[in-house]
């Protein structure tokens, strides 16, 4: 309850004599519109009046949505929670009756798969209601699954390069863009092999964006990018955001699609006997924790594994741009 001082009243009321404002104030208590704040204490005035007063607002009466939820609301929405909610029925109540309405017009679930933005639009008129409003609660409420609404998660499409589309081929993921500029260059300006090893396809991670875009694989790529003969693999930077990136990437795509990727080990180990003419490699990201390390570690000599270990281990690392275009055909 709100709470009012008796000069609040007096000044919005006007009140010409303190007779009129003592009838106001009695008349609003008989009326149970206000209850003395007796820790207030009078006002020393005769007939004593109290200092403040609570202001009694009136119980809402949610008969009439209860009658909506129980005979004019589609039987595809479960009742239980706003019937005992009544008030937050009334605070969602726009978003329920336009879910009932496309309830009461369409085939529930849908026929046709479509985003969840355009969906979201469909029923609420917002691309964002679910992602980013209140959607998901309201369906909870209406004690209705997002997998009903037969909606599918976008991505950020796959960026890549096709020098052609034969197969089987090599496929490459690469974790930075200057390295993926400076590799796509190579191949169409020389059409050479890098570090002999001949590549048909070069994607660009952006990455961890890669761990995203990879979920959709199968459905953002070519056909010839999903040959199961095909080969694919990573190059990224030399720390350990860059290895854990390629160890959730591996694990994630063995299991959707029954496929390996493999480190690009050549590129690898050029990084490494590059970094042994540095006299300094800069220091690694703050922040980076060491992850799973061995099934990446498991491509290499126990001799390039340890140097590579070593460099970690002391905070430093091998970006992806130590390479450029003048050491991928030597």
């Amino acid at each position: 309850m709100k709470r009012i001082t008796l000069a609040q009243m007096e000044k919005n009321r006007r009140a010409a004599t303190y007779a009129q404002l003592c009838q106001y104030v009695c008349a609003q208590i008989e009326a149970g519109h206000l209850k003395p704040l007796k820790a207030s204490g009078l006002n020393g005035k005769k007939p004593a009046l109290y200092n403040e007063y609570w202001i009694v607002e009136p119980e809402p009466d949610y008969g009439v949505y209860e009658e909506e939820l129980k005979y004019r609301t589609s039987p595809k929405i479960s009742l239980d929670y706003y019937i005992k909610h009544l008030a937050q029925y009334e605070a969602d109540r726009m978003w329920v009756r336009r879910f009932n309405d496309y309830l009461e017009t369409h085939p529930f679930p849908p026929e046709q798969e479509i985003s969840l933005n355009e969906r979201s639009f469909e029923i609420w008129g917002r691309e964002k209601f679910l992602r980013q409003e209140q959607g998901k609660k309201i369906l909870k409420r209406c004690g209705v699954g997002t997998e009903s609404l037969r909606v599918y998660d976008t991505c950020e499409p796959l960026a890549y390069y096709s020098h052609h589309r034969r197969t089987p081929q090599n496929i490459l993921i690469l974790e930075n863009k200057d390295t993926f500029y400076s590799m796509r260059r190579c191949l169409m300006e020389k059409d050479s092999p890098i570090f002999h090893v001949p590549f048909g396809t070069l994607v660009y991670g952006a990455g961890k964006g890669i761990l995203r875009s990879f979920q959709d694989y199968a459905f953002c790529v070519e056909p010839y990018m999903r040959e199961a003969g095909n080969k694919i693999y990573y190059f990224g930077d030399l720390d350990y955001e860059g290895i854990a990136i390629y160890e959730q990437l591996s694990e994630a795509f063995l299991k959707d699609n029954g496929q390996q990727i493999a480190p690009f080990r050549e590129a690898y180990i050029r990084m490494l006997k590059k970094a042994e003419e540095k006299e300094k490699l800069p220091e690694m990201k703050a922040g980076q924790n060491r992850g799973k390390m061995a099934g990446f570690l498991s491509y290499f000599a126990p001799d390039d594994a340890d140097a590579m270990e070593r460099i970690l281990a002391d905070g430093r690392y091998i970006p992806q741009e130590i390479l450029n275009i003048s050491d991928f055909v030597t």
